[in-house]
């Protein structure tokens, strides 16, 4: 028994060392350099902060707190599409805000994208984002089945 225990451990270990770290910024998005919008490791997706930028790095809807969360979860969109996935796919996610009270009256918007496929979900109040701009920020771990 302590060998096939074994023998599967070393399978998995195998399997994981295996599997490549990839990064990826996909079209669509601001093209930064200091992160990645998107990093996967096997079936896992890690989505870095997406705030209220569009392709070009223009700030959608400066002091709009609905403008600003609904241009996020567009870029969320893509990214997530980029790699056939979609917010059913999403387990996880952290918004971080500068005001909750303000985000409490747009929160509703999130049932547009995530339908009946709500995540494990943190809400967090900051004093402040990358850029004072920002009134929300929302970052996501997904899985591809």
């Amino acid at each position: 028994m302590r060998i096939l225990v074994l023998m599967c451990l070393v399978t998995l270990a195998n399997t994981v060392a295996a599997q490549e770290i990839e990064r990826v910024n996909p079209n669509g998005m601001t093209q930064p350099t200091a992160y990645s919008h998107l990093v996967k490791f096997g079936d896992l997706m890690f989505i870095a902060g997406q705030v209220s930028l569009d392709e070009e790095g223009n700030v959608i809807g400066e002091g709009d707190m609905a403008a600003q969360y609904r241009q996020a979860l567009e870029n969320m969109k893509i990214v997530l599409a980029s790699q056939g996935a979609d917010f059913s796919n999403v387990v996880k996610t952290t918004i971080f805000t500068t005001n909750i009270d303000e985000f409490r009256k747009v929160a509703a918007l999130r049932d547009e994208y995530f339908g009946d496929n709500a995540p494990a979900s943190t809400l967090v109040q900051i004093q402040r984002l990358a850029r004072p701009v920002f009134l929300v920020e929302i970052e996501a771990i997904a899985i591809k089945r």
